[in-house]
């Protein structure tokens, strides 16, 4: 028997040369929840600071951090980030298009109704984080409360509802920026710096 050519037996080997986006995604999601909650629970009114955010790090930043996901094969990650990308940029958008004469402005029942959806889907993609680590569960599980407040709030007209939901977005975009800063930080130190809680099995 001849023997095997030796192209035949090699082996290609790809190396993972990406950063990691989600510490990217995390932070503009984390920072940007905050602010918008920190005016949600009355510490200041809404203001040009918060649509900057919304738009820039909050929107932008998300959806490039969801492009980069899709690259890595992470088609969690690439929903995740790119629709909370574009829920800021929207969100933004319902807030100035009335100002600027393009569409009336959204009444409050609407934006129950907006806020609602919204977190039907993130009740959905919180069932996909019972396959990760605890933070991300935490993050995601937080998120589906403060929708499910914010739109009780709405439909109700409550306002001490609007300022707990407020409260409790402050807790659900600090997890988002430590998880973000945990990333970065183990990731540099080679070491779990931060812990994350494990990952479920």
């Amino acid at each position: 028997m001849s023997a095997a050519h030796p192209l035949a037996q090699s082996t290609l080997t790809v190396t993972e040369t990406a950063a990691n986006p989600a510490p990217l995604g995390l932070m503009g999601f984390g920072m940007t929840t905050v602010l918008l909650n920190l005016h949600n629970a009355g510490l200041f009114e809404l203001n040009a600071m918060i649509l900057a955010m919304g738009i820039f790090y909050g929107g932008l930043a998300q959806v490039i951090a969801g492009i980069f996901e899709s690259k890595k094969n992470n088609t969690f990650g690439m929903t995740a980030f790119t629709s909370y990308g574009m829920f800021w940029l929207t969100l933004v958008a319902l807030i100035v298009f009335p100002q600027w004469g393009i569409a009336p402005k959204a009444s409050e029942t609407a934006m129950g109704w907006y806020l609602l959806a919204w977190g039907i889907f993130t009740a959905f993609l919180f069932v996909g984080t019972l396959r990760m680590n605890f933070i991300t569960q935490f993050i995601f599980g937080s998120l589906t409360v403060l929708f499910a407040l914010l739109a009780i709030g709405d439909f109700t007209g409550s306002a001490a509802i609007k300022t707990i939901a407020g409260i409790e977005g402050i807790i659900c975009g600090s997890a988002a920026i430590y998880s973000a800063m945990a990333q970065v930080l183990n990731e540099i130190y080679g070491r779990e710096l931060l812990p994350m809680g494990g990952k479920a099995h």
